[in-house]
């Protein structure tokens, strides 16, 4: 969405995709959210300093202010919601239903209307259940991509849809897993590539030029449980990560996915997300059941360790971000500021936090 600087009130103001879950019969809503975040050269308030969590700041202090600038009505839980990096008025929702809902929020009110009807602008069809893999391609502007619990993976070309209709079916269905297809991710450099992970341990590179069952021949038992979630480094083509119900998160290379590069465990309960920082090419976030976001850097591994510090972790954990009480369910890094992370958990808490400038100015 960009960043808006203003400098005299010492803030920049930035935005957020937000998605709700509900108590029963209470209704849901897709929103967005005006963020305003200190400028880093604005001296930050000692007042506001977390001894606990060596941090300043957050969602409650005066520096970190949150305004819901839009709601928009949907259908049950909001699973996930991503925006189109190419049209920021684009944003894709999983439901509860077996539809993918797309929404242009520039045509839709900043209240929702009081009948609590949900109109999406399109309605994505082929999925016969719901899920939460959602990615949006980075090169092929429109294409959608989505996995579900029943076992299918769609892909979407939303541009290709006609003027004034509201649905469109799916322009592929993959079929390659033996169970709920987990997570789906888009190749950030190469628009025919995509992975996805699921309940039957496996990770699959798919290429949309090869026919039918070809598409999908690469793959491998990536973990010893489901496969929760995946993500290709931004920076290098090759290089991508996926997290497990093992509590592990596993870092693949492309060319060879018979062997994995490395296993990070500091995780003690299942991993839900992962996700590479846009700006910094070996840091890696991974979050999940147990509270925690760690956030590693790939260019620390194997390094000396004194015994104190070695009892912390390994050298490639960098930070432990452990401000959430209750399962996190999505994060991102803010594309705009260096090492700042959002982060949503489960007791509908959000947090936007960066750690200390002494953890990574080293």
């Amino acid at each position: 969405m960009g960043k808006e600087e203003h400098a005299q009130a010492g803030y920049s103001k930035q935005q957020l995709v937000l998605g709700t879950h509900t108590s029963e019969g209470e209704q849901n809503y897709l929103m967005r959210a005006d963020v305003q975040l200190p400028l880093e050269e604005s001296e930050a308030d000692a007042r506001a300093y977390d001894q606990e969590r060596g941090e300043v700041g957050g969602v409650g202090a005066a520096a970190g202010r949150i305004h819901i600038i839009q709601q928009i009505n949907h259908d049950g839980e909001v699973n996930r919601a991503r925006h189109c990096p190419q049209n920021h008025f684009l944003i894709a929702t999983k439901t509860v239903s077996a539809e993918v809902y797309v929404f242009d929020f520039s045509k839709h009110p900043s209240k929702p209307a009081p009948d609590g009807l949900c109109k999406p602008d399109l309605r994505l069809t082929g999925h016969r259940n719901e899920g939460y893999g959602l990615s949006w391609s980075a090169v092929q502007e429109g294409y959608l991509l989505s996995g579900s619990d029943d076992a299918q993976i769609c892909v979407w070309d939303v541009n290709a849809a006609t003027a004034g209709a509201r649905g469109l079916h799916a322009l592929h269905v993959f079929q390659g897993h033996g169970g709920v297809v987990e997570d789906v991710a888009w190749h950030p450099q190469h628009g025919a590539l995509f992975g996805s992970v699921g309940d039957d341990k496996k990770l699959i590179i798919w290429d949309l030029r090869k026919p039918g069952e070809a598409a999908g021949e690469q793959r491998v038992e990536a973990h010893s449980a489901e496969v929760n979630c995946l993500a290709f480094n931004p920076h290098n083509q090759s290089i991508l990560a996926t997290g497990s119900a093992d509590r592990t998160v596993a870092l693949w290379d492309l060319r060879n996915l018979s062997r994995r590069l490395h296993l990070f465990e500091n995780h003690s309960e299942e991993v839900f997300q992962v996700g590479w920082s846009p700006s910094h090419e070996t840091v890696l976030a991974s979050s999940g059941a147990d509270r925690r976001l760690m956030i590693w850097d790939l260019a620390r591994i194997g390094d000396e360790q004194s015994p104190d510090d070695a009892e912390d972790g390994p050298p490639e954990l960098l930070f432990v971000h452990g401000g959430h009480t209750a399962k996190i369910s999505d994060f991102a890094f803010d594309p705009n500021d260096d090492w700042v992370v959002a982060s949503v958990a489960e007791d509908n808490i959000l947090q936007i936090w960066q750690p200390a400038d002494s953890i990574w100015a080293d």
